[in-house]
This record gives structure tokens, sequence and C-alpha cells, in this order.
């Protein structure tokens, strides 16, 4: 979707449309011009678009009328039982610059860390990325990493509305360390509402070619091909439900007006980047990596992306962001760094090791 596009105006093609086979979304192979990038990388010829998850090589889409729904194992049942209380729903308060609550304690009570870069202060409508595609090394299993939109309204202390899309890999969630992709929303700052996916009511699902939860494939490789994944999240102007969109042609499905507060009428603030669980184990700083596990001054094939950064105005257009502020907790262990080109526009680099000498 081209900047200055209209969003309601593509949606509803895809809504029509369902019925189309899988094809050029699903981790993306991308391609860029920057110097640092050695010959064969850059070789137009060799970029091809990846459109299919894991359990498209058995069958490409669910019947009409259905949608795919990861299957719930053995060991899904236990660790649900085990984390009856938690399970599916995040229990933190991720940094929001200028917030009721400041970022130092929220960290420090949850262990979560981020390495992001925001807009606020202005009325968003929805926000778009191509997200780059990695598998970083969880350490610990009630640990995760991350990378997503946040979609943001409300204050930290008891009204936060949120709406977040991207991949994780999370072996608690899930029972393994695949990378995946993922929803979520709360509308009380993380508090009694929200999960995952669909592990609970609230985002209501219509597509029936994309699984949530369900593996990526492929992923990055250091100096290797590079793939990435477009998600867009808009609020339509006539319903007011915000929508969910995957890559260029799948709508997924839409959160209801109604099961947000301050969202109902936009958001007030928009990130994009990542996010691990640092549990501290041994008393020491987790080893659990951010993005591709390199810190960002490594550049294209090496460091993580966020790349074509996006928001909806409120004439339900795809425009610039402006300027992109960044933060991080602690630098070094995930760091993050902000620019602009004329291939991706506004875009960042980010993510990190976790434990290093100086990170200890």
């Amino acid at each position: 979707m081209a900047e200055g596009n209209s969003v309601v105006e593509k949606a509803s093609e895809g809504e029509g449309d369902k019925e189309r086979a899988a094809a050029s979304i699903f981790g993306r192979k991308f391609h860029t011009s920057e110097p640092e990038v050695e010959d064969s990388m850059k070789n137009k010829s060799s970029v091809k678009v990846i459109g299919h998850q894991l359990w498209h090589r058995v069958v490409p889409s669910c019947p009409e009328g259905t949608i795919p729904i990861r299957r719930t194992t053995e060991h899904d049942l236990r660790r649900r039982k085990k984390h009856m209380h938690k399970y599916g729903r995040k229990f933190h308060q991720p940094h929001v610059q200028g917030a009721a609550v400041s970022p130092a304690p929220a960290v420090e009570a949850t262990g979560h860390q981020h390495a992001i870069g925001y807009v606020q202060g202005g009325r968003y409508y929805g926000a778009k990325a191509n997200i780059n595609v990695w598998n970083p090394s969880v350490q610990m299993a009630n640990e995760f990493s991350l990378s997503q939109i946040w979609v943001l309204a409300g204050t930290f202390n008891n009204d936060l509305n949120s709406i977040e899309a991207g991949w994780q890999v999370s072996p608690d969630l899930y029972g393994d360390n695949n990378t995946r992709l993922f929803i979520y929303w709360t509308s009380d700052s993380y508090h009694t509402t929200g999960c995952y996916n669909l592990l609970c009511s609230g985002f209501v699902q219509v597509s029936n070619q994309i699984a949530l939860g369900a593996t990526i494939a492929p992923i990055s490789f250091y100096e290797d091909h590079q793939y990435d994944i477009t998600i867009l999240i808009w609020k339509d102007p006539k319903q007011g439900n915000w929508w969910m969109q995957f890559g260029n042609k799948y709508i997924l499905g839409y959160w209801p007006a109604e099961i947000f507060t301050s969202l109902s009428t936009s958001a007030g603030m928009v990130e994009w980047g990542g996010e691990v669980v640092n549990s501290g184990p041994g008393g020491v700083h987790t080893s659990t990596q951010m993005g591709s596990g390199h810190f960002p001054e490594e550049g294209f094939g090496k460091a993580s992306y966020f790349a074509h950064l996006l928001i909806v105005d409120g004439n339900n257009n795809l425009v610039s962001p402006g300027v992109v502020t960044t933060f991080a907790e602690q630098p070094s262990c995930y760091d993050v760094e902000s620019s602009y080109s004329s291939d991706w526009g506004s875009y960042f680099y980010y993510g990190g090791p976790g434990r290093n000498p100086s990170c200890p």
C-alpha cells in the first residue's frame, strides 16, 4: 500500500477477496542498497517472495466460513493448568515516554526491557511497518523476545488501552522456541483484560488463510538472506473497529470498538520495536536476545530492523510519522538507532545480545 493511499479502500478489497490462495506476504525477502551490504545480497535477481506459513505445506487455507487455529497439545494444557492465572496474558507495563509511571520502576518491577522507536502527542488511527524476522535465543522458559507494533491510548495507571501485533519467541506460551506470528490487546493496563491471539474473547478473526500463533518461515540469518513481514493496524472510521492486515492482501480480523475505552476515538502514541523479559537468572542479566541478537550499529544483514514506518492520519491515509524518537532502558544490553532513506523511509535498527561484558 503506497503512502497516502486510503486504508479503508484497500481493506475493502481484501475483505471481499478472502478466498485468494496464500501468496506474497509471509516472510518477504528484503533487499536494500545500503553500501555495507555484500554485492551478492544486493542482487535483485536473488529477491523472491515467500508466501506461506508452515501449515500451508499441507493445505493452503481452511474451508470458507472457518478459520485456522493452532492445535492445542497436551503440553499446552499442562502449561495452562500450571499458570492458570496468567496463561496467555502479559503482566507488565511497557515503556511509554511521559506516562504517569516512569520507565525505570516498571523495568525493575517487571523485568521487561525495550528498544523502540515511537511517536506521540498526535491523534493516530493506525500504524504500519515492515518487521525483519529472526529467531532470537531465549535463555529461560519464562522469558520471551518479541518485535511488534504498539497502538496505545490512556495512561499506565489503570486505563491503558493497547493493540499489539508482530512476531515472538515464547517457550512458556507455545512450548517451543519457534518464531511465531502473534497479536495482543488490553483495555486496563494489562490487569484483567486481554490476551495473546485467540486465547480469550476480543479479537474477531475473519481470515481462513493465516493462523495466529503459527510458525513463521523462512527467517533471516546473519550475513545471509533477510526476510520481513508487513503489518498494518488501522481504525475503521465508520464502525470504529480496529482492523489488522497482514502483508498487502490478508485482512486477519478486527478488535471490536466496544472492548476499548481510550482507543474508542484514536491512539495517542505508536511504538515500533523489540521487547524482552529479563528474569535475572542467577542474579545476572539474561542472555535472551532481542531481534537478531546483534547491536544496531552492525547494520543490514546483521542487526534486525523496522522499515517503512507509517501512521494512519485523520483522513484515513498512510503518511510518514515525522520525527521518530528512540528509547532503550539499557543500551549496553539492547539498543536502537533510527534513520531515514529514500528506499526505506523512516526506519531503525535495534536489538542486542543481552548479557555481555558491558551488560553483566
